[in-house]
């Protein structure tokens, strides 16, 4: 997979070829279609921002508190599984990976397995490897445009699986390809199909902590 440089020559298209994202979400400083992994690193270690980069373009990550709940506690049972049954490494939602020359992307968990990972250095501060499970969280900002952007760009790095989690809905919608999707509901069972024969989750428990928080504030 070749990373794609900007070729818009206005705003409006570099929108359009970043998903229809907010505007607030592309950084101007470097200027759009010259920034690098570096200005990715310096970025996290100054501004405590974390920004994919697409197209030579800082994008910050659309994230909110009640997604990151979410995400954590999805990660949390993962990484319980992972690290019991040593499979690999489960990452949060700084997980910076490399899928391809130019191309960061950053899920809200992923998951890696020990095969892919041991090979990498330690010291690289951006591993040079798709997830094998990608989790994205989505947030207010997400469009579909720029999901269905990151599924295909994680499939053809060589992703397996990756879940699309809706607060909203309360759903989890689980891609075993770009457009091979099944919607799961609360009642309903994740597992790690392939990727993680054996792993299994409640739909529901992605979502378990934001229904204790609604049944305490009620009864106070």
């Amino acid at each position: 997979m070749q990373a794609v440089t900007s070729r818009a020559t206005n705003l409006g298209e570099l929108l359009k070829q970043l998903g229809g994202i907010p505007l607030e979400r592309v950084r101007m400083r470097p200027p759009p279609g010259t920034a690098t992994e570096r200005d990715v690193l310096e970025v996290d270690a100054h501004e405590n921002r974390f920004c994919e980069l697409v197209d030579g373009v800082l994008v910050e990550k659309g994230m909110g508190y009640w997604e990151s709940v979410v995400a954590y506690a999805i990660g949390r049972i993962l990484s319980e599984f992972v690290d019991a049954h040593d499979l690999g490494v489960v990452s949060g939602e700084g997980g910076m990976l490399k899928l391809a020359p130019g191309l960061v992307r950053i899920p809200d968990v992923g998951f890696v397995s020990t095969d892919r990972i041991s090979e990498i250095s330690q010291k690289v501060s951006i591993p040079p490897v798709a997830p094998d499970l990608a989790v994205e969280v989505l947030s207010e900002t997400n469009t579909k445009k720029e999901m269905a952007r990151k599924r295909r760009e994680y499939f053809e790095a060589g992703t397996q699986l990756v879940w699309e989690v809706d607060l909203n809905s309360r759903t989890v919608s689980v891609y075993t390809d770009v457009d091979e999707v099944e919607v799961l509901r609360e009642g309903q069972k994740l597992t790690g199909a392939d990727v993680l024969p054996g792993f299994s989750m409640p739909v529901a428990a992605a979502f378990s902590k934001l229904d204790t928080l609604r049944k305490s504030k009620k009864r106070k």
